[in-house]
């Protein structure tokens, strides 16, 4: 990917033809979902669709369609709604109180709501699928599915374990981020084999890094979160497991012991630069999946944007 201005690649993906409209008709069908918010379920549901995401995952579907044919509505709707049904039950199992700045749905509706709504968006997602009649692409679904929830596990085990290798993050990497992001490229390309997939998947852990990097440096306001949320909760990343092979202070931290002065010994270590480097051969790798078929210009400059984010 050329060097060009950080704001030229943002841009580049905006002004890709049809997307604003298909994003507008992604966002009244989930908007139609939960318009009246009736009953309890429903406005927690609806709190957490209008919590200010970024609508990536349909940003995908969009991208990796052909550019002959109309992108796929339902899949950009239901893709998005497994990823905010696994927001809710991750801060539920986690006990994070914010999301996004905002009040989580367990903090705000209470755990058994919180859940109940998770349930709900998992539901829809297949339901809007279905509609559609293709059952390759609700199974393709329900891998991702899947892999999200074995992610899950996999980060409840690695807990507090500085030892934990950093191949084995970036396979939980690919099941908590990437799997999502594969399948939006999947079912946006109307084939469920579709070689987009890898780049999505390698996107997927591309922007998990970058996340996980934020999550050292970025200010509350920017990300919703205290920095050092991970290694206050003892979340093994690839920025904090390269930093605690160099810092017996960083390693110390991340099994549990006192955080102080933890994050600026990550950052000293070279870690953090370590990891961008991690992620920016992820994009490339990514970009290495993209034919003609494909809005191709769009998803290489996506993929420099995830990796040059700084919130």
């Amino acid at each position: 990917m050329s060097a060009v201005r950080s704001y030229e690649p943002l841009e580049l993906v905006r002004s890709t033809p049809g997307l604003a409209s298909y994003l507008e008709a992604v966002e009244l069908r989930l908007d139609s979902l939960f318009g009246r918010g009736d009953g309890v379920i429903d406005k927690a549901a609806s709190q957490t669709l209008h919590a200010g995401g970024k609508r990536l995952r349909p940003l995908l579907v969009f991208l990796s369609s052909p550019i002959d044919r109309p992108a796929p509505v339902a899949a950009g709707v239901a893709v998005e709604l497994v990823h905010l049904a696994s927001l809710v039950h991750d801060d539920l199992i986690d006990g994070a109180t914010l999301r996004r700045g905002a009040p989580s749905t367990w903090s705000a509706f209470g755990k058994r709501i919180a859940m109940a709504s998770g349930d709900c968006l998992f539901a829809l997602a297949f339901s809007e699928l279905a509609r559609e009649g293709d059952p390759g692409a609700l199974e393709a679904l329900a891998g991702a599915a899947l892999a999200l929830t074995q992610g899950e596990a996999l980060q409840r085990e690695q807990l507090f374990d500085p030892s934990i290798s950093v191949d084995a993050q970036l396979e939980r990497c690919a099941r908590k981020t990437g799997a999502l992001f594969s399948v939006a490229c999947r079912l946006g390309a109307g084939d469920v084999s579709s070689p987009l997939g890898d780049y999505g998947l390698a996107l997927g852990i591309a922007f998990q890094i970058v996340d996980d990097i934020l999550d050292c440096v970025a200010e509350a306001g920017e990300t919703g979160k205290m920095p050092g949320a991970d290694l206050r909760e003892g979340i093994p990343t690839v920025p904090l497991l390269l930093a605690a092979e160099r810092d017996e202070l960083v390693r110390a931290a991340l099994a549990g012991g006192s955080c102080a002065g933890a994050l600026e010994r990550v950052a000293a270590s070279g870690a953090l630069t370590r990891s961008r480097e991690i992620a920016r051969e992820y994009a490339h790798e990514a970009c290495e999946h993209l034919d003609e078929h494909c809005h191709a210009r769009a998803l290489e400059a996506l993929a420099q944007v995830v990796v040059e984010r700084t919130r």
